[in-house]
């Protein structure tokens, strides 16, 4: 017995042994005095299907935290803007009654709805990034039936329906764009209105647009004209395609541009149409694989390709602003992970990680195709009355702080331009979008210089969702090598904040709590706190020497650090 417990404690050091040999030593070499572009705040921009939970206790809530995670404005997107219903909310649901027509077929305005959705966003100090759409009952070529049901795991064929059809009347349809902007002016006035971003429609190369690319176009042309004859300076944009790596995505985008480029104008008869910012949507595709999750983190970034080369190809349009009005692992935040297995990375780091590692590969690939990336929008927001961490693609859950909002509260420390980096361990976005990250871990970094902060952000991440010993022999030992700090004191103030299994991480505390779906007043209270962007250690002085300096930390699988030195 001596003799087997003896070889069983040598096994389990062989294998401590061959784990801690296997765990990635990495060097990131960062050059604080080598600009390679702004950085333009991208993160800054989220969206939800649900307009009508933006009023409610929590959606209020969030929206505060959002727009208090950036020094830069922050901007909202939801659906259903000006679909007919009484404004209960449901999964993938919405409304305002923002448009009927009376007996005689006038039209009848009510903005009462809409009004407390966009003085959610403006009181809270976010902007709209203002979706015109869906149709109308009273404007619907096919009005019945109208409002849709949608149960998570069932095929839904009742969910795309009255309110994805063309209008009736197209200049019915301007001329209700025309009287919400209008009436936006009047409540907040032109140069805030000016300031937002008005995007006709959702997809409308799939089933939230049962008409023809041309008919789109058709309302597009109606919508925009509507928007500038009340303002001419407002900002107008489209298509909101589904991604451009779908051949009939891309099919449908470039035919829009064709049109905005030369095209007749349905609405005004001249050539071309009025197109100040170009959006397309870009997702990933999860799977479980051999009873994990692998996440898709290839086909986000193609996606995001697909679509520069397509803008670049119009000379007229490569520089106009592009926003990805949806980026996302994948295309459904009401789908939960407890009916769809392939989402149950929401709860946790991999998300945060993801999300570091995407807003990397579009600087790379905005750079590659000299485009202009104005923003890479998460659609996840929250749901209301809903089980804690259900598995949602959301941001907080009842009120409590997700791991993926504090890497928007990183990035939003993170102001100036980005500067040189330089990491072994980083997979290039190239062999990314043709393979993912199925072998070795991406372990990369995104650095920030501003006038008084040097900020870098290091991600550790890979597809696979692993836990135990899989996990720990993908620990990074990372040595930050950070030369180019001209013009620093000898001595510099270091603020590292962390984003694992035990930091910035509610989730992980509320199953340590036994998973409560009634938590009590102390449990919430310490769960929130969980939620909040935490410091890995305190602040500590360190030293410049030789315009260099040196920082080495380990980093977890799907781990996040923020390393800030300010001066």
């Amino acid at each position: 017995m001596r003799y087997a417990n003896c070889r069983m404690r040598f096994s389990a050091f062989l294998l401590f042994a061959a784990a801690l040999q296997a765990q990635v030593n990495v060097n990131i070499q960062v050059d604080a005095a080598r600009t390679t572009g702004p950085f333009q705040p991208i993160y800054g921009y989220f969206g939800y299907d649900e307009p009508n939970y933006t009023y409610m206790a929590h959606g209020r809530e969030l929206l505060g935290e959002l727009a208090n995670l950036s020094a830069s404005p922050v901007f909202i997107r939801t659906h259903f803007m000006l679909a007919t219903g009484n404004g209960t909310p449901g999964l993938k649901w919405g409304s305002t009654n923002a448009y009927s027509e009376d007996a005689s077929g006038k039209p009848v305005y009510d903005w009462s709805i809409v009004d407390k959705i966009i003085d959610s966003y403006l009181r809270a100090g976010a902007k709209p990034f203002v979706e015109i759409g869906m149709m109308p009952k009273a404007l619907s070529t096919k009005a019945e039936p109208y409002e849709p049901t949608w149960i998570p795991g069932d095929k839904n064929p009742n969910y795309y329906i009255g309110w994805t059809y063309p209008p009736k009347d197209y200049a019915k349809w301007g001329e209700l764009v025309h009287q919400w902007v209008l009436h936006e002016i009047a409540n907040y006035g032109k140069a805030e209105v000016a300031t937002w971003y008005w995007e006709v429609w959702n997809e409308p190369d799939i089933q939230y647009w049962h008409g023809t690319p041309e008919e789109y176009n058709k309302l597009y042309d109606y919508a925009v004209d509507g928007v500038k004859r009340a303002l001419p300076e407002a900002r107008v944009g489209g298509p909101g395609t589904t991604g451009p790596a779908s051949a009939k995505a891309a099919a449908f985008l470039k035919q829009f541009l064709q049109h905005c480029d030369t095209g007749t104008n349905f609405a005004t008869g001249k050539p071309g149409a009025p197109l100040d910012f170009i959006t397309y949507h870009a997702k990933g595709r999860p799977a479980v694989v051999n009873g994990r999750v692998q996440m898709g983190i290839g086909k986000n970034a193609e996606d995001v390709e697909k679509g520069f080369q397509i803008v670049a190809s119009f000379p007229k349009f490569q520089k106009l602003p592009i926003v990805l009005s949806e980026s996302d692992p994948e295309g459904c935040a009401a789908c939960s992970a407890r009916v769809y297995p392939q989402n149950a990375y929401r709860n946790g780091p991999l998300y945060a990680s993801y999300t570091a590692a995407m807003m990397k590969n579009i600087f790379e690939l905005e750079a590659q195709y000299k485009t202009n990336m104005a923003g890479m929008l998460t659609w996840a927001f929250e749901f209301e009355n809903q089980p804690y961490f259900d598995g949602f693609r959301t941001l907080a859950t009842n009120g409590i702080d997700k791991p993926v909002l504090n890497v928007f509260r990183m990035a939003g420390l993170m102001r100036g331009n980005r500067v040189q980096v330089d990491s072994p361990a980083a997979i290039p976005t190239a062999e990314m979008i043709a393979k993912g990250v199925r072998g070795n871990v991406d372990v990369d970094a995104l650095a920030v210089r501003g006038e008084r902060a040097l900020s870098v952000l290091v991600w550790n991440y890979h597809d696979d969702d692993v836990q135990g010993a899989e996990a720990e022999r993908r620990l990074a030992h990372v040595d930050l090598d950070l030369a180019g700090l001209n013009g620093l004191p000898e001595r510099v103030l270091l603020h590292h904040y962390r984003i694992d299994e035990t930091h910035s991480n509610a989730w992980t505390l509320w199953k340590k709590m036994g998973s409560p779906q009634q938590p009590t007043a102390a449990q919430y209270q310490e769960l929130q706190a969980a939620g909040q962007l935490q410091e890995l250690t305190s602040p500590v002085w360190i030293n410049v020497k030789s315009n260099k300096a040196a920082i080495g930390f380990q980093l977890p699988l799907q781990g996040v650090s923020l390393l800030q030195l300010t001066w």
